[in-house]
């Protein structure tokens, strides 16, 4: 097949679903009210709450939500074929992705902005919001911690890289006073910031900065303090916003690469059902995780872009415009892995070496296609790759300091500081990150991801059930994410603990540099920890579902009578 048919699919899949099936839930199920008050405009404080114009939220949405995840998941998947991950990209999108992210705004913005926390206290009970608060927290850190370890990785893999992040950090936070302070008007600024972030880029391809991955670790956790820290508009907002730029610049290239060199697939469209890490259901529905449905979208919906949001008519072209165009980065990836190999093992060989060799190589040879120098392409590339992940990071820490708050605020005050919360949340991550031991734990975040978009999914139903609003389109598809994640998390755990026993006969030798003893525990730990997450979710959607069975009886209860006054009542 050819890839250009592949893109074509994926195109025609996002204008049907965001102008059909988007346009009828916004119009006719949800009814946005535009003169509404948004949460941005009633508690503006210039940190978390900002009335902001639709097209730099779309910019920052984006680049929020799109992280590592739509470039590694499609490049892993390319193992069972092309075809398996090409339907759920599109048909996830379609029916489930662009859903969540959309109804998790809406709800946000329904209810003060308020997080999944305080949400799941007022939806489902306080049970679920500890519950709730403890899941997340160990999602945010295992995300951080794998991001950074990646980031790092490929910055002193690659020293073309860092000053393109470097000049990064300065041009959003010289756009964030531009916007903001100068009112400088946004398509001057725009354009300015984003010529001087592409110079950043080809100054690193002749000014490289080696240094070890250690240092570029720290450099990530102060990226990501920073951006936990700062006001929302100074730093995390501009700097996502211009990302977006050289995010879809590089789609672009690509995409023109994919038109011009139309090159077919070189991989099988299906190879096998079980491959190395699992059969393909539910592992695929894992694998592939934004770029299809994430549970991380709903957490940038919820808690970022509803407090920013300067009208309720914006939600869907915010949120759900950005889910439908990271689908398309997810298509492009899959391209990538599946046609610009010379063959099956010739991707077999390049995923070896990690999905970001996968995207940088087949990303420089689509450029080519265009006319442009593979050194250029392969630095762009490059700092692509780290810009998807060091954007996400600051705000995965973000969210972590306000989830450090609401969970352990009110029994240590110490915690209620932002810095405190910053600096506790990211001393974990360098433990994690500097002993290795995160790559135990990171076999379960797929499962704990997806099990996040079904939680997001079924908290949705529950408040639209409370209005009294149709609730099938957000109903089932968390069921189905749940039973999917459930049973990925428990075939995971068994997975690690068979491990053990591999490790203990000597059939499975320990990753390079570790001990027998350290390998053990870290699998032991993570099948703990996957366990822990199977009874954590049982328990929430136990009390979500005894709350939404609450809500469906009495919105079905019969209304009493009215009594008939009578002549001579008092």
């Amino acid at each position: 097949m050819n890839s250009v048919l592949a893109l074509g699919l994926a195109v025609v899949a996002a204008l049907v679903g965001y102008y059909i099936y988007a346009r009828y839930v916004d119009e006719k199920i949800v009814k946005v009210d535009p003169k509404k008050a948004t949460p941005a405009k009633m508690y503006m404080d210039g940190v978390d709450f900002m009335p902001t114009g639709r097209h730099v939220l779309f910019g920052y949405q984006f680049k929020s939500i799109a992280a590592l995840g739509p470039v590694t998941g499609p490049i892993a998947a390319m193992q069972w074929g092309w075809l398996p991950g090409l339907l759920w990209i599109v048909f996830g999108t379609l029916l489930i992705g662009w859903v969540q992210d959309y109804v998790s705004a809406i709800v946000g913005l329904r209810n003060d902005g308020q997080s999944f926390g305080a949400l799941a206290y007022r939806l489902i009970s306080p049970r679920g919001r500890l519950t709730l608060l403890s899941f997340i927290y160990f999602y945010l850190i295992l995300i951080v911690a794998a991001f950074s370890d990646m980031t790092a990785a490929m910055m002193a893999k690659l020293p073309s890289v860092p000053l393109a992040i470097i000049g990064l950090m300065a041009v959003g936070i010289l756009a964030g006073w531009m916007i903001y302070k100068k009112k400088v008007d946004i398509m001057v600024t725009t354009v300015i910031m984003v010529v001087l972030a592409l110079f950043s880029i080809w100054l690193g391809s002749v000014l490289a900065i080696p240094a070890s991955k250690l240092v570029w670790v720290l450099f990530t956790l102060l990226f990501s303090y920073l951006g936990a820290v700062l006001p929302i508009w100074s730093y995390t907002q501009p700097i996502n916003y211009i990302s977006f730029y050289l995010v879809a610049l590089g789609m672009l290239g690509a995409v023109l690469g994919i038109l011009v060199g139309h090159p077919s697939f070189t991989t099988p469209s299906f190879t096998t059902y079980t491959i190395g890490v699992g059969p393909m259901w539910p592992i695929l529905f894992v694998t592939i995780a934004c770029g299809a449905i994430s549970g991380w979208h709903s957490l940038v919906s919820s808690s970022g872009t509803a407090r920013q949001l300067e009208s309720e008519a914006d939600a869907k072209y915010v949120a759900g415009g950005s889910m439908y165009l990271e689908m398309i980065l997810a298509t492009i990836a899959l391209i990538i892995a599946g046609a610009a190999f010379a063959n099956f093992d010739a991707y077999k060989t390049a995923l070896k070496a990690g999905p970001a060799t996968v995207f940088s190589v087949g990303m420089a040879k689509f450029f080519g296609f265009i006319g442009i120098p593979e050194a250029f392409g392969t630095a762009f590339a490059g700092a692509m790759f780290c810009i998807l992940a060091i954007t996400v990071m600051q705000l995965v820490v973000r969210f972590a300091r306000i989830a450090t708050a609401e969970l352990v605020g009110d029994a240590v005050p110490a915690f209620r500081n932002q810095h405190v919360g910053a600096v506790v949340t990211l001393a974990i991550v360098f433990g994690l990150v500097y002993t290795n031991t995160w790559s135990y734990i990171w076999t379960l975040f797929g499962g704990s991801n997806q099990l996040m978009a079904s939680l997001a999914l079924l908290m949705a139903t529950i408040w639209l059930a409370s209005q009294k609003k149709s609730h099938a389109f957000t109903l089932w598809p968390a069921l189905f994410m749940f039973i999917t994640t459930i049973f990925a998390l428990g075939l995971t755990a068994r997975n690690l603990i068979l491990n053990v026993g591999k490790l203990q006969a000597g059939t499975l030798k320990p990753a390079t540099g570790q001990s027998i003893g350290l390998a053990m525990g870290g699998n032991i730990v993570a099948a703990a920890i996957g366990i822990f997450l199977m009874v954590a979710a049982l328990i929430l959607i136990y009390d979500g579902l005894k709350m939404y069975f609450k809500i469906r009886g009495e919105t079905r209860a019969p209304k009493a009578p009215v009594a008939q006054a009578t002549p001579g009542d008092d």
